[in-house]
């Protein structure tokens, strides 16, 4: 195989994923699925893609395909992942793994049953500062990291008031596995991926409830329910002895959106963006404001997964650290509903 064929499944995001799949020229994309569908079939002549479908089963039945983005609602990751899998199919799967652990569990199942190649679209990693931290990490420059802190909060940001976004039993939560869980990954991809031990977690619901605070992505519906947090702190605590600590919400009062995370090491710390290195050279402070060039985040995770598809790779984040992630979402809402900390 010197190209992989793929469709994608939902034309929301999916549209992201299917710029970037244009780009790769290991890639071609043959078929598009949405219930929308002359709205699909406009953007398939636009792309020059040749199928269109509005159900995803069909869709899996062509032989001419070897991978599927599934870029749907969270309640339908794990039956379209798994649809997937049984079917041939190596797949990318959007963000949060899926609505809660046992989900994941059976993603996981499927993955070793059938194979293929599973990873979930998490793309800070492959962003510029993501890159070249872990690359300072895996040559030691900050020591042992034993502390983290993320933090992703915004002004008037919940999406799709009343819709799918904002109702517990589609989403399986509101920011923290929304957002929440970009920031959350980045930092135990950078760390490791150290197992947790405990959570401490707390979520607010005080915008939503009231029809206040909405944003610009996703699609509203009137009426519809308002079930999740719309903020939430937590602290997280791991098996090497380190811990995260998170902030994120949808609506809050705050000056703008903020989006910025930071780690502290033995011999250096750094935060981010703008990225600045915090160490010491020759027992004086310094400070280093690395220049890096730009990096399209979400063709690099593309790329990477058709890599793994093409040179039989294991991708990054496959599902093992799918299931830690989503361990970490579940217990910050258990957490929460019983005020008190959770052990994993």
């Amino acid at each position: 195989m010197d190209k992989v064929r793929v469709g994608i499944i939902g034309i929301g995001i999916g549209r992201v994923h299917l710029e970037a799949y244009k780009k790769n020229p290991k890639a071609e994309v043959v078929a598009l699925c949405d219930v929308r569908e002359e709205e699909t079939k406009k953007l398939a002549e636009k792309y020059g893609v040749p199928y269109v479908f509005i159900d995803y089963k069909k869709m899996l039945e062509m032989d001419e395909l070897d991978a599927v983005s599934v870029c749907t609602p969270n309640y339908l990751h794990m039956p379209m992942t798994v649809a997937a899998l049984e079917s041939g199919k190596h797949v990318l799967c959007e963000k949060p793994p899926a609505r809660n652990v046992k989900e994941v569990e059976k993603m996981k199942e499927a993955v070793e049953k059938s194979g293929k190649k599973y990873m979930t679209t998490l793309v800070y990693r492959f962003s510029a500062e993501g890159k070249y931290l872990k690359q300072l990490i895996e040559d030691g420059y900050f020591g042992e990291i034993y502390s983290a802190l993320a933090r992703w909060v915004r002004r008037k940001g919940i999406p799709g008031m009343g819709g799918w976004f904002t109702q517990k039993e589609k989403a399986g939560g509101g920011p923290v596995i929304d957002i929440g869980v970009h920031i959350l990954d980045l930092l135990l991809y950078l760390m490791g991926y150290p197992k947790p031990v405990t959570v401490s977690a707390e979520t607010y619901a005080k915008f939503g409830p009231f029809g206040e605070g909405a944003g610009g992505w996703g699609i509203p519906e009137e009426g519809g329910k308002f079930d999740v947090e719309d903020f939430a702190n937590a602290l997280i605590r791991l098996e090497n002895g380190a811990t995260i600590l998170l902030q994120v919400s949808w609506a809050s009062h705050v000056d703008e959106e903020k989006f910025g995370a930071s780690i502290q090491g033995t011999k250096a710390g750094a935060e981010w963006p703008p990225l600045r290195l915090y160490t010491d050279l020759n027992r004086q402070p310094v400070n280093i404001a690395p220049s890096l060039p730009p990096t399209d985040g979400f063709l690099g995770e593309i790329s990477h997964f058709i890599d793994c598809i093409l040179e039989d790779k294991e991708p990054i984040p496959n599902i093992e650290q799918a299931l830690i992630i989503q361990t970490i979402l579940d217990s910050i809402y258990k957490s929460a509903e019983k005020h008190k900390e959770i052990k994993i």
